[in-house]
């Protein structure tokens, strides 16, 4: 793995800790991880990495043979043409088609298999020119269009015929989920999204507050798929919970469009309930990531609830207070919850409703 540090450009990110998620994200997709590099550049190169690092790798891939170079960043189509020529034998890939070979294995519906689908095509599309690149194109005029040109051609335009067809599939299902919130509405039934970073705990809190079953596992994008369960209220009223689809950084704008059926549920909530791992090293990092897509999003003005789960791991030299006054800002309520042993639930469920019912906020409530 390796990435790459643009000197004077702004990044929420450490480059080590982000390559320390992207080999987390690799080890998801089934990769075993051999070694990782970051370089610091004054600009972008035309091979994403400089030639004396782009040696270094030729170097290490004699001594340590690997097939697989993963780039922390999303490539355009000439930068990973230029590495996998300068590395012979070895393919490239970058985060962006990491995130969706994940996401391909973790969608178990239609509707997330659609979604994915649709990503990889828009992904795919600038990037067909690079699998003729072994067809040489003849000169321009009449008699003289190479293989290659007509074989490129062919495959945009099915690509192309391809997206649009799982737009409209994608566009049924949207008509779909609105019939769905449009029952809610007249029934009355408020709705709370369950929105957060990617393996910080979203559906185990599901499980626990509603039984609903859904698989969890210790890694990043268990679940894609959006599932609501309806949950009882301390005062006996009902609401809808809906889990939706992990965020991370460097989500590329075409896998949020692709999801954009599956956000549309959090934009007809009532309340955003933000879940957020505060164990992780990263967690503030990870909270203002979250923040940064809710805004991108248009939801950054929902009533919202900051759950910090998975106290159960905190030990009792695990310093947080000033950390979690920071994350909790002085808009949000916050909580301290395990949702694997059920900890903080009923208090969870109490600032819920009190956000629902419009109860006043005491500025920046923590409570365990």
């Amino acid at each position: 793995m390796t990435g790459v540090e643009i000197k004077g450009r702004r990044s929420l990110w450490r480059g080590c800790d982000s390559l320390d998620e992207l080999a987390e994200l690799a080890r998801s997709a089934g990769a075993r991880v051999v070694g990782s590099m970051m370089q610091r550049l004054d600009k972008p190169t035309q091979a994403y990495l400089g030639k004396g690092k782009i040696a270094e790798l030729e170097d290490l891939a004699l001594r340590r043979p690997f097939d697989t170079l993963i780039c922390d960043d999303e490539l355009t189509p000439s930068q990973q043409r230029n590495l996998e020529n300068a590395l012979k034998g070895v393919k490239v890939i970058d985060r962006t088609a990491l995130i969706l070979d994940v996401f391909a294995r973790r969608a178990r519906t239609r509707e997330g298999r659609l979604q994915v689908e649709l990503a990889q095509h828009e992904y795919l599309l600038p990037r067909l020119a690079g699998q003729w690149s072994h067809l040489e194109r003849l000169g321009g005029g009449i008699g003289t269009r190479g293989p290659g040109e007509t074989q490129l051609e062919t495959d945009r335009r099915l690509v192309r015929d391809r997206i649009q067809r799982l737009k409209k599939s994608l566009e049924r299902v949207r008509g779909h989920r609105g019939l769905y919130r449009s029952r809610r509405r007249e029934r009355s039934v408020p709705v709370a999204s369950l929105v957060g970073y990617t393996n910080a705990g979203k559906s185990t809190l599901l499980n626990r507050l509603t039984g609903a079953g859904v698989v969890t596992e210790d890694k990043m994008f268990s679940t894609l798929d959006p599932v609501t369960r309806r949950i009882v209220l301390p005062s006996g009223r009902e609401m809808l919970l809906t889990d939706t689809v992990g965020f991370i950084q460097k989500l590329p704008t075409n896998v949020v469009a692709a999801f954009r059926a599956t956000l549309e549920e959090a934009e007809d909530a009532a309340l955003i309930v933000q879940v957020l791992d505060i164990t992780h090293p990263n967690a503030a990092e990870q909270a203002e990531v979250v923040s940064d897509i809710l805004s991108d999003l248009g939801l950054a003005d929902k009533p919202r609830l900051l759950v910090l789960n998975k106290i159960d791991k905190l030990g009792p030299e695990d310093e947080i207070g000033s950390t979690i006054q920071s994350l909790a800002g002085d808009q949000a309520r916050a909580v301290f919850v395990s949702g694997l042993a059920g900890t903080g639930l009923d208090l969870m469920l109490r600032e819920m409703e009190g956000i629902l019912s419009g109860a006043p906020r005491e500025p920046a409530t923590l409570k365990a």
